[in-house]
């Protein structure tokens, strides 16, 4: 007991020094807005009132809260009134009775959301959760129809039924056990609301754009039910961007340690090999996402952000219900935000052989996908990975780093497809030095099947039978063994399973949700954020979807998914990155261009580096400096994309690119030196 109390007492105190750290500004603004609030509220009258024998209890008019605020300090005519009056209702003290209109000079209704639903939400350091945390507008019309078509699955490969097998998280260590007791307690009790309340918002699916929508809605005292069947995190959490950073981290450094050549110019030398311990590897990914998912438990979901949070499996019963786990919930408004899966290809044997693997048998075929490839503990000595798109690249390489022998298989004759396939060629090359071969003329998969070898470390060995296109228009059949089969031939959205006809929500189960620019869907009560849209599966769409649907749902706004600008990166070594337009959207769409590009072999940081291989390219409006689109191969150039992503959502040019000073020597200079390409053209010869 007394270890215990201790415990609470430092947590006690840990919370109170993190309070207390906020910046005097943000406690003077909290403490003034509070008063504020008191002042407006001691002014109004508040009691029940009738309308249509209906009677809503505890509220007041929109004209006593009009004449309440006109007593207070500063505020001296009606208009002054409403402008207070809306920014409070923005900011989550009162609403409409309905839910339906702003503050009007009249006889409408409103009540004080705390007597409704307690205590505003706040966050981990005691400071209110703002509507303006969640709703900066990040769309411009200045880049509308800049966003560049982004390459999904290849349909044509992928079944109209669905060829998928659940995931169970293994080894339940003490990382994955604090991980599940984050993103999926299992003593969770679910919310019971009384009878014939209403939520102002359900969403269905906690993943990021499910989470983002989820706290910000909350954030301005909407009434919020998170309804969850899986993890909390969803991919990017889970088996997306967090492990598999982790991941590609420790196989850089085993890269950059085994790469004596190039420590030896530098005058390093090692003695003995390069060992790479891959059961610890793992225990540090699985311990750095576990701490990662306090940020999206369902604790703090419920406890700070005030949503109403319930582990199960939701239907929609109806346009404005939906059961999980035995209720039925009521809303006024709905996001779907269910996420994809990864696509199992339809090759005899492997269903049947991923089905162990997958449901967390750690003596099972390795046949995983990016869902349960996170489930090793051990390395596979040789590992087939079917898909050339950006995870099967970011996985391969990493796995062939850390000392697996990859083989990649595709269809295309490409890796990275959407790329320009001169720029995808630099990571290919870069792959193909660190060991991992290449089968890009698959036309067939024949089979997958077992050999009944078992080596030492309890892999079952396979053997993946493929038809492939030889030369002179032959086809070849070859058989390649293997130890573990990564398939990452695309995700598809997750639409089957939810009842969404019976909401009146139309959805193509291939392509996704089907929706407007305003991310409605056929109901229009009801939104789509996330990987279940179908297009541009990055948890960073998914935030800005996030962000828009609370305006246009919430607050009657219009924005349009169309004028978002959404850059991506593909975390290879070196790393592409691009935003905007590629070269055939911009041919397309029937406009001229001009390319301007500046490669890191002139690069004085890169030349230091060491890493020369890349180029920083940008299309330009020809006759213009009008960025339309750019892509950079190189070190960091995740994060260099930024730059130009900011240049274009300000109508920046590339001339006055040119014009902004960058430190020397860092890599991101060499988008200066390619708007100086730009501004060389605008020189006479006078």
């Amino acid at each position: 007991m007394a270890e215990s109390s201790s415990a609470s007492g430092a947590a006690e105190f840990e919370s109170l020094r993190t309070i207390r750290s906020r910046s005097e500004m943000d406690k003077a603004s909290d403490l003034a807005f509070d008063k504020l609030v008191s002042s407006f509220r001691s002014k109004v009258v508040i009691k029940d009132r009738t309308y249509h024998l209906k009677t809503y209890k505890s509220c007041f008019t929109g004209e006593d809260a009009v004449r309440a605020l006109r007593t207070l300090d500063d505020i001296n005519s009606v208009d002054d009134a409403l402008t207070v009056g809306n920014g409070l209702m923005a900011h989550g003290v009162f609403e409409h009775v309905l839910r339906e209109h702003p503050l009007k000079n009249g006889p409408l209704f409103y009540r004080f959301v705390n007597d409704e639903r307690g205590a505003t939400a706040r966050g981990a350091d005691g400071a209110r959760v703002s509507w303006s945390d969640y709703l900066t507008d990040s769309t411009s019309s200045t880049v509308a129809g800049l966003t560049g078509s982004f390459p999904g699955p290849d349909l044509s490969s992928v079944p109209s039924s669905s060829v998928h097998v659940a995931t169970a998280v293994a080894p339940l260590d003490e990382h994955n056990v604090a991980l599940l007791n984050n993103v999926h307690p299992a003593s969770w009790v679910d919310p019971t609301p009384s009878d014939g309340f209403t939520y102002h918002l359900l969403v269905l699916g906690a993943g990021a754009g499910g989470l983002v929508t989820a706290a910000g809605a909350a954030g301005v005292g909407a009434k919020v039910a998170l309804v969850e069947a899986h993890m909390l995190g969803g991919d990017c959490l889970n088996v997306g961007c967090v492990p598999s950073k982790a991941l590609i981290r420790a196989a850089r450094a085993a890269s950059d340690l085994k790469n004596t050549k190039r420590l030896a110019d530098m005058g390093i030398s090692i003695k003995g090999e390069v060992e790479i311990d891959f059961g610890a590897v793992m225990t540090r990914l699985r311990r750095l996402r576990a701490k990662i998912s306090e940020n999206d438990s369902a604790a703090r979901f419920s406890a700070q952000l005030g949503c109403d949070v319930y582990l199960g499996y939701g239907k929609f019963t109806g346009p404005n219900t939906l059961v999980v786990n035995g209720q039925t919930l009521r809303f006024a408004k709905a996001v779907v935000a269910t996420g994809g899966y990864p696509q199992l290809l339809p090759i005899p044997g492997m269903k049947e052989l991923a089905v162990g693997w997958s449901g967390g048998d750690a003596t099972a075929p390795v046949i995983a996908t990016n869902e349960s490839i996170w489930n090793l503990t051990k390395m596979p000595r040789r590992l087939l990975v079917i898909g050339t798109g950006v995870i099967g690249m970011e996985l391969a390489q990493a796995m062939q780093r850390l000392g697996s022998t990859v083989t990649m298989f595709g269809r295309s004759g490409k890796v990275l497809p959407k790329e320009d396939q001169d720029l995808a060629a630099i990571i290919k090359q870069q792959m193909v030095t660190d060991g991992v071969q290449f089968r890009l003329r698959v036309t067939k998969y024949v089979s997958v099947e077992l050999t009944g070898v078992k080596d030492d470390l309890g892999f079952q060995e396979m053997k993946l039978t493929t038809v492939e296109a030889g030369l002179h228009g032959t086809d070849v059949t070859s058989e390649f063994l293997c130890d573990a089969i990564l398939v990452a031939a695309g995700r598809q959205p997750n639409v089957t399973g939810f009842d969404l006809g019976l909401a009146g929500v139309n959805v193509d189960v291939r392509k996704g949700l089907t929706l407007n620019d305003q991310l409605q869907t056929s109901n229009p009560n009801i939104f789509g954020v996330g990987d279940v849209t179908g297009k541009y599966q990055f948890t960073h769409s998914a935030d800005a979807q996030a962000r828009m649907v609370i305006r246009n749902a919430l607050f009657f706004g219009k924005s349009k998914f169309s004028n978002l600008l959404i850059p991506w990166a593909t975390f290879t070594s070196p790393e592409i990155a691009h935003v905007g337009l590629y070269a055939a959207d911009i041919k397309a769409a029937g406009k001229e261009y001009v390319t301007y590009e500046k490669s890191f072999e002139h690069n004085d940081r890169a030349i230091l580096e060491g890493e020369t291989d890349g180029v920083v390219r940008i299309l330009v409006e020809k006759g213009s400096d009008r960025i339309l689109g750019a892509t950079i191969v190189g070190p960091e150039a995740g994060d260099m994309i930024s730059e130009i992503t900011v240049a274009m959502q300000a109508g920046m040019g590339l001339g006055a690119l040119a014009g902004v000073i960058h430190p020397y020597p860092t890599f991101a200079e060499s988008i200066a030196r390619a708007g100086d390409l730009y501004n060389k053209t605008k020189l006479s010869n006078t």
